[in-house]
């Protein structure tokens, strides 16, 4: 059986790709207002802050809140609230009414927002495939993620040619299209039993991830690859002072690692992992690092394009086998909290990961960061298969939901 031949997957795509492409939108436009406002750079960072608070705050009572209602009533509450928020936030812009305050209290509602919908869109997408095809529907998701990566800031910066107002309004109407996708999904998840919210339930899925070596594995595995990884943060000082081809030159190398992603997703659709699914992912982090040290000791301009389509490959091929295995191996019902921590986790992850190259490169330079960010990423392998030996000998994917445990 195929995907296509499941319409709650298909409805469940487009409400992905839709909320996605709204996201990126929003943030090449916000990035432009806040700065035009402010000339500032700490502006800026307040914006991202602004993001990521509501995901540090929330999430305990997101995994909670995925566990006990209906997740699709969630995410369609989350994205129609989104709708309206940048709905009212374009109707501002053009009446020239869209100071710095109503930017700020929107991003911090698209955040509160975003906090509640990646994890239960999450816990809701293996009740919408069977177990055995859920790599493929991963693949597939991921690859309409990194499309929605690409393709949102270029019509986002496009649209901005007309005026801000212009993309706010093209942003609102993705959202509305993902909730009316989302909206006409059929029920496929029974909530469970409404226990009171105690810490003790707050903390059931840290307690659950502790007690899987295969899932706590993983998360830790993609947490510090990404931490000691990431070389995005660094992308501008290699444009401009190591390779020296400019803003586009830049947005080159940025788009380079979605690229690689998306083919690299293509794959994986028409041949997911199947054998020695572990090796497998630990294989991949390692060549994630190799193409991190690659690209921080390049001075060639294609060969760094190269390293960085290599990097966005592998890290997909992870990405799609930890999350089936974090997904296969949690318990329906725990499914939404151990998603919720996991956000939080590749959120972190990704925002100190951006912090400490930053540092280190402020420290010795950015080509010792990339290089010292890569080496970090192949002890980490080297030191998870020893501390994770079940996850390394991980042979095939589960195919049946976990049983609570």
């Amino acid at each position: 059986m195929r995907l296509r031949e499941h319409p709650a997957f298909i409805l469940f795509w487009i409400s992905r790709v839709a909320s996605a492409l709204a996201f990126q939108m929003l943030g090449v436009v916000v990035g432009w207002l806040v700065y035009s406002l402010t000339g500032s750079a700490a502006a800026l960072g307040l914006v991202g802050l602004a993001q990521f608070l509501p995901i540090l705050f929330l999430t305990l009572l997101v995994g909670h809140a995925a566990d006990t209602f209906d997740r699709r009533r969630i995410v369609l509450a989350c994205q129609t609230l989104s709708a309206l928020t940048v709905g009212a936030l374009a109707l501002a812009e053009g009446a020239g009414h869209a100071g710095l305050l109503p930017i700020y209290a929107a991003v911090i509602t698209i955040g509160a927002c975003r906090a509640f919908e990646a994890p239960t869109m999450a816990a809701l997408l293996p009740r919408l495939v069977p177990g055995e095809m859920l790599p493929r529907a991963l693949a597939v998701a991921s690859s309409a993620m990194q499309m929605a990566t690409i393709a949102g800031p270029a019509v986002g910066g496009f649209a901005y040619i007309f005026g801000p107002a212009v993309p706010l309004t093209l942003a609102a109407i993705c959202y509305a299209v993902a909730a009316g996708a989302m909206a006409f999904i059929r029920h496929v998840h029974a909530p469970g039993p409404r226990s009171a919210m105690t810490l003790e339930t707050l903390l059931s899925g840290l307690a659950f991830i502790r007690r899987s070596p295969v899932v706590l594995g993983s998360i830790s595995l993609d947490l510090f690859a990404v931490l000691l990884g990431g070389v995005t943060a660094l992308l501008p000082i290699y444009a401009a002072e190591i390779l020296h081809v400019g803003t586009q030159g830049l947005g080159a190398l940025r788009a380079a690692p979605a690229v690689g992603a998306v083919l690299m997703s293509i794959v994986l659709v028409r041949r997911p992992p199947t054998r020695r699914v572990g090796a497998v992912m630990f294989a991949a982090v390692a060549v994630f690092g190799l193409a991190t040290v690659v690209f921080a000791l390049s001075s060639s301009f294609l060969l760094s394009l190269g390293a960085l389509f290599v990097l966005g490959a592998a890290d997909n091929v992870s990405v799609v086998i930890r999350s089936s295995l974090v997904q296969l191996s949690t318990p329906d019902e725990m499914r939404g909290r151990v998603s919720a921590v996991n956000s939080l986790f590749v959120g972190t992850s990704n925002q100190l990961g951006e912090f400490e190259s930053g540092m280190v490169a402020a420290l010795i330079g950015a080509v010792g960061a990339g290089v010292a960010g890569g080496v970090g990423t192949l002890i980490v392998v080297a030191l998870w298969t020893r501390l994770f030996p079940a996850l390394f000998h991980v042979d095939a994917m589960p195919v049946k939901v976990a049983t609570r445990r």
